[in-house]
């Protein structure tokens, strides 16, 4: 049986999340829709993250079972047509061996949070942005972020439903770059908590406003107490970009 994988782009508005869920429409019950569609079986897609309802994907990766060899070309253009017009698009299909695993065979897992750092309402970016109207330090909140890099227990930054057997990772990248009116924080790490990068956004943004300090920050970290969390940034601003294998 050949096993393919997909690199998927969506935008996360209008769906309750990757997961299949009994309360709405997700990414992944959709594309499985299609590929009945298009294959005549009821193929199971596994996914390398399961983003959250309004969570956008440049580069979510899936792999899937067929019963039948096809045309990667084939598969692809036939799950966009059946996938139309929902906002989600497969970039690419490619043969992978018979051990590949969307989710365990990932190296790394490369996020990106946009904030939409000024005064007036978003019209073109809306649901996909977090619109902060106060202005932001962010070379406060680059220099902060550098204490959260590393081998760390991130409890403090972790959701209460996280299903993570540890509170343990290894965070390599946490960067915040300003683009005039735009601030880009990326984050990469070999996998995330439930909600940690929204949450770490979260506690940058009050570095940005100067209620928080890069040492505050630290101490929310060291806490362990997800009590000592700043609020979780919005679902909307969150896109995962990339899966490294």
């Amino acid at each position: 049986m050949p096993r393919y994988k997909l690199t998927i782009e969506y935008d996360g508005t209008p769906f309750v999340g990757w997961q299949v869920q009994d309360n709405g429409p997700s990414v992944a019950g959709a594309i499985e829709a299609a590929l009945a569609k298009f294959a005549g079986e009821t193929p199971k897609l596994f996914g390398a993250g399961r983003t959250d309802a309004g969570v956008h994907a440049l580069g979510q990766v899936a792999h899937v079972d067929l019963g039948k060899e096809w045309e990667t070309d084939t598969i692809r253009d036939a799950l966009n047509a059946h996938l139309r017009p929902a906002p989600i698009a497969i970039l690419r299909v490619e043969p992978v061996a018979p051990d590949f695993d969307a989710r365990f065979s990932a190296r790394a897992r490369h996020y990106l949070y946009r904030i939409a750092n000024r005064r007036a309402d978003l019209a073109l970016d809306r649901d996909r942005a977090w619109r902060i109207a106060k202005p932001l330090d962010s070379a406060a909140m680059h220099e902060a972020a550098q204490r959260l890099v590393g081998h760390h227990d991130f409890t403090t930054f972790r959701s209460a439903e996280c299903q993570a057997k540890s509170p343990v990772k290894t965070l390599d990248v946490l960067d915040v770059v300003r683009s005039g009116e735009e601030i880009r924080v990326t984050a990469s790490a070999r996998s995330f908590l439930h909600h940690q990068v929204r949450s770490m956004v979260g506690s940058l943004a009050l570095v940005g406003e100067g209620k928080w300090s890069a040492d505050d920050l630290a101490a929310a970290l060291e806490a362990r107490d997800r009590a000592a969390c700043g609020p979780v940034a919005p679902a909307c601003g969150l896109y995962l970009v990339r899966v490294d294998y």
